[in-house]
């Protein structure tokens, strides 16, 4: 190389602008909360907010997260929507997948049915149960609105609800031969998230409890739980024997109508001869 020829520069290191970093959970699960927020004022239908929910959980980086928030007004005491800080982490964190859509209704006929883990709420699901049970646990999930119902339909079954710590429960379930038990609230928060439950029970239950990840249920819980299905189990002793006997009473209606049937066919075959 010629010494009097200028060297060449180093190419430049392009640093990412602040809306091409990649987007955590966290801040997934933050722009969701001000859409849940922005539901509950009104400033969006339930419409665009299930479109912009379904954007927020595929999102990769800040650009694509930008749009959703942007004709909705900061939330009171937050700052305006912008791309977060890049920091340095000191250690690997626990990243959380996103929550994973369910359908929106559970049915369990002669069977059990769950709900467990970090699936997303829609703003309503439906529980069917028909000799069978449901359980769902809203520790991890995501709702997808402050406030969501879940309408339950159980005849000779249950249904298990379980809630972290914070959140409001309130149940207008109508029991005929069955019954609701529900833990006592535990906040008063205006904006509590809040599950309400509706529907009708023949037969069964819904049963609620209150517990941070981790915690074992407790001995009144596998109590009432034994309790319900010794009773499940004398309902359906109970159905089975009157079915037997409904049977054994239509076989004896068919058999007077089958002797009076023969009688009557005896009776013109004497008149004939007579």
């Amino acid at each position: 190389m010629n010494p009097t020829e200028p060297s060449e520069p180093a190419p430049e290191t392009k640093t990412p602008a602040g809306s091409e970093l990649r987007a955590s959970d966290a801040d997934r699960d933050r722009v969701a909360d001000r859409l849940r927020e922005a539901l509950a004022e009104g400033r969006i239908t339930p419409e665009e907010h299930a479109e912009r929910i379904d954007v927020v959980y595929r999102a990769k980086t800040y650009a694509e997260l930008e749009p959703v928030l942007s004709d909705l007004p900061a939330a009171p005491g937050r700052p305006a929507a912008a791309p977060a800080e890049p920091r340095v982490r000191l250690e690997k964190e626990p990243s959380l997948p996103p929550p994973e859509p369910q359908s929106t209704s559970i049915v369990a006929f002669f069977a059990g049915a769950e709900r467990r883990g970090r699936w997303l709420v829609e703003p309503a699901t439906t529980v069917t149960c028909v000799f069978g049970g449901a359980e769902l646990d809203f520790r991890q999930a995501v709702l997808s609105q402050r406030e969501v119902l879940v309408n339950v339909t159980c005849v000779f079954g249950g249904v298990d609800i379980t809630i972290p710590p914070g959140v409001r429960l309130v149940s207008s379930v109508s029991a005929v031969f069955g019954g609701v038990d529900l833990p006592e609230d535990d906040t008063v928060a205006p904006d509590a998230p809040v599950i309400r439950v509706s529907g009708m029970v023949l037969f069964g239950g819904v049963t609620a409890s209150r517990r941070e990840m981790g915690e074992k249920r407790s001995d009144r819980h596998w109590e009432h739980r034994e309790r319900r299905e010794h009773r499940h189990r004398e309902l359906r002793e109970h159905r089975e024997e009157r079915l037997q006997m409904h049977e054994e009473h239509r076989r004896e209606i068919r058999r007077t109508r089958d002797e009076r049937r023969d009688h009557l066919r005896r009776l013109r075959e004497s008149r004939r001869r007579g």
